[in-house]
């Protein structure tokens, strides 16, 4: 069973989201919370598998709430999924960067959201390759963006920094190996490697690594 905590101010969308998800025999709603402060302390009460959390909530945002609950050990086995109103909005770089796991926006079709938290649940990272892009470009054009290389960067291969960098521009790892001409086998295995020696907790942290070491579109 599948645990998911739900956060959001708006009592119609927490209904809506509980409704969802108890639809389905694989899935338990723990709780719900309606702003970031209520949703860590549950958190750490119930330990949930998923939380879905909206960004803009009353006092500690969502952003902040990640954070927290991304930097809490106890909480190693809870992963993020961000909910947006807005494709581009400027605070998914800053979830993805506190620990996010993924992000959706609030149109989502139900049957991908339901899709979302068991492949979240599953250690995978959410990244919606069309939302991805356009947010990463967003960010990858901005002036005042400065690299700032992960320490570990030097033990990537010539290849696997390729790889990271593919990633961060939200290509799957089919469209990487269609990109490089490799096998899928052999672009996830390229991946797997380069989440070990950077220590990449997800995908979703790959491409904020490749981001802040200026690997996306060198």
């Amino acid at each position: 069973m599948i645990r998911v905590l739900i956060a959001d101010d708006q009592d119609l969308i927490r209904v809506g989201l509980r409704a969802l998800v108890e639809s389905e025999d694989d899935l338990a709603v723990a709780g719900e919370a309606a702003d970031g402060v209520a949703v860590v302390e549950l958190a750490r009460r119930v330990r949930p598998d998923v939380v879905l959390m909206d960004v803009r909530m009353p006092g500690v945002d969502g952003i902040e709430a990640t954070r927290r609950i991304v930097a809490d050990p106890e909480l190693a086995g809870t992963r993020v999924v961000v909910l947006t109103t807005f494709e581009l909005d400027e605070y998914v770089f800053d979830a993805l960067r506190h620990g996010a796991s993924g992000f959706l926006t609030k149109d989502t079709r139900p049957a991908e959201l339901l899709r979302a938290i068991r492949l979240v649940a599953e250690g995978e990272a959410l990244l919606s390759p069309s939302v991805t892009r356009r947010v990463v470009r967003e960010f990858a054009t901005r002036p005042a963006r400065v690299p700032r290389p992960h320490p570990r960067l030097g033990t990537l291969t010539d290849r696997e920094r390729e790889v990271v960098g593919l990633v961060g521009e939200g290509l799957s790892n089919g469209e990487i190996a269609e990109r490089l001409v490799l096998s899928p086998a052999t672009a996830r295995t390229h991946v797997s490697r380069a989440m070990v020696k950077l220590g990449a907790r997800d995908r979703a942290q790959l491409v904020v690594f490749a981001y802040q070491s200026g690997l996306v579109g060198s």
